[in-house]
């Protein structure tokens, strides 16, 4: 799965070219990967303990 996404990934970045903000880049990843038919959802929230403080980190889930 991770060489598909990677594949997507690397797709969304030629097709826009660097320079712009992560949220766009990471919206279209989002797009191509529920289009190629996998299941992903986006910022969810997952504690992480860091330096003894548990902090609200967002991640990409998929499975």
């Amino acid at each position: 799965m991770s060489k598909i996404v990677i594949g997507l990934a690397i797709e969304v970045h030629k097709a826009l070219g660097p320079g712009l903000l992560e949220s766009t880049y990471k919206e279209c990843l989002f797009y191509k990967i529920n289009k190629s038919g996998l299941f992903v959802e986006k910022e969810k929230s997952m504690p992480v303990i860091f330096e003894e403080v548990q902090l609200d980190c967002r991640l990409w889930l998929s499975g």
